[in-house]
């Protein structure tokens, strides 16, 4: 089975239908894989499989700061969201 590294900007509409049918509640915190990359960067990702491929989708700390800055614009209060809060 090959396995493949994604970025969560860069998923198709077939990967984004995995993650659905896989995490239709949301993703949580026991659902985050954490490991390190050959260039020793640590990656958060959750896991989906097709039939012939498993899918890392990377989330972190893009994802948090972009959640963060829309929750900033769009409320007059401060929401702690953190996804490297394991």
């Amino acid at each position: 089975m090959k396995r493949v590294i994604v970025d969560y900007k860069k998923l198709t509409a077939d990967i984004l239908s995995l993650l659905a049918d896989e995490y239709p509640l949301g993703v949580e915190s026991s659902d985050v894989i954490v490991f390190k990359n050959s260039k020793n960067e640590t990656i958060e990702a959750v896991e989906v499989r097709s039939e012939d491929t498993i899918y890392l989708v990377k989330v972190g700390v893009k994802l948090d700061k972009a959640l963060k800055d829309f929750i900033d614009d769009d409320y007059e209060f401060d929401m702690d969201i953190h996804f490297n809060d394991y």
